[in-house]
């Protein structure tokens, strides 16, 4: 332990937009002391030099790479990495005991062979990767909590599954026929330089990207597929849209039952979250908005039924760097440590 008893926590690849969403809630939770910061092109060089607006509160050094220095360090580590590395540095901090938190893609999947098809990188460690479980602790809490490394789901699928889970588990929906339409603001292309998110290139424009391809679709089959009870397939596009962060999902899906409206459906999904803090679901005619959700873990909830076509209609808005990244990250940490979820964690937006 710590100072005063606070867990000492390491962030590998702190200088993204992940690493700082965990170093602020690290600075505010009671119980974690932030012990480590290490990045690759960064080392040397102050945090607060990359984030000026942090001198006050964070002194570190971000430091080279180095697994050995960080077990000894850090009794728990979050891996705020491009897709493909994590799994390098996993299995040696997990045999030095270390609880490890993985913000990529590396360990979301069950099946590596579906991880090589959508990322192309070739894995070695299975033994590692079968030990990992789902980090989306509105569905797989209790497996979170006996954890010692957790897959970090992305931002979509937290959106898009929280949206989908109550349909699917009472099933509700004839489940081939769910669709995702889902937007996200610019940060969640990352801190690195893209042409087609520049200003001048993004501002005043809204359009589909990764259409019929996007990496994170087999991530949501997957868990879908747990939730049917059978392997099913959804139709997924996201789009950018011109501001810093949120994202706002949009599921359709065939009911299955033509009478159901929507008063039985937030009947049904305020019965499905009622033990979940961070998931609001919205009064009848009420539907979610990004900004209620901005700098918040919250997930926010709406409903709709449209009986001429007969589909229900699911909103879900999320802060994409918080609930769908480093808040849900921290959140379960929290349950990996025997904690309240939402121990140390934003609730209130700031508005407007």
């Amino acid at each position: 332990m710590g100072d005063m008893g606070r867990v000492p926590v390491g962030i590998i690849g702190a200088s993204g937009y992940g690493g700082v969403q965990l170093v602020r809630i690290l600075m505010d939770h009671p119980h974690l002391e932030l012990a480590y910061l290490g990045g690759d092109s960064s080392a040397g060089q102050p945090f607060s030099a990359l984030y000026p607006h942090l001198e006050h509160r964070v002194k570190q050094i971000i430091e080279p790479i180095d697994l050995d220095k960080i077990a000894d360090r850090c009794q728990v580590v979050f891996l705020s990495l491009p897709n493909g590395l994590a799994c390098k540095m996993v299995p040696t901090l997990l045999e030095r005991g270390c609880k490890v938190l993985d913000l990529s893609a590396d360990y979301r999947f069950s099946d590596l062979s579906v991880y090589t098809s959508w990322y192309g990188v070739e894995r070695t460690d299975q033994a590692t990767a079968e030990q990992a479980v789902y980090g989306l602790p509105e569905l797989y809490r209790d497996r979170i909590a006996q954890a010692q490394l957790v897959g970090c789901p992305g931002c979509y699928p937290t959106a898009s599954l929280l949206a989908l889970a109550p349909l699917l588990k009472q099933g509700l929906i004839v489940p081939e026929t769910a669709i995702i339409d889902a937007k996200s603001g610019t940060s969640g292309g990352g801190r690195q330089p893209k042409i087609n998110m520049l200003l001048a290139e993004a501002d005043g424009s809204f359009g589909a990207y990764g259409v019929g391809r996007h990496r994170h679709t087999p991530e949501i089959e997957q868990v879908c597929s747990d939730l049917a009870g059978h392997e099913i397939l959804v139709q997924f596009t996201p789009h950018l849209i011109p501001m810093p962060r949120g994202i706002l999902a949009t599921v359709y899906a065939t009911i299955r039952d033509p009478g159901l409206v929507r008063d039985d459906l937030l009947t049904i999904f305020n019965a499905f979250y009622r033990n979940s803090p961070w998931v609001k679901v919205l009064p009848s005619g009420v539907y979610p908005q990004t900004k209620w959700a901005t700098g918040t873990n919250l997930c926010y909830l709406g409903l709709e039924v449209d009986p001429r076509t007969a589909r229900v209609i699911g909103m879900s808005a999320i802060d994409n760097l918080l609930k769908g990244q480093a808040g849900q990250a921290i959140q379960c940490l929290n349950l990996m440590m025997g904690w309240d979820e939402t121990l140390g964690l934003p609730q209130l937006a700031f508005y407007p």
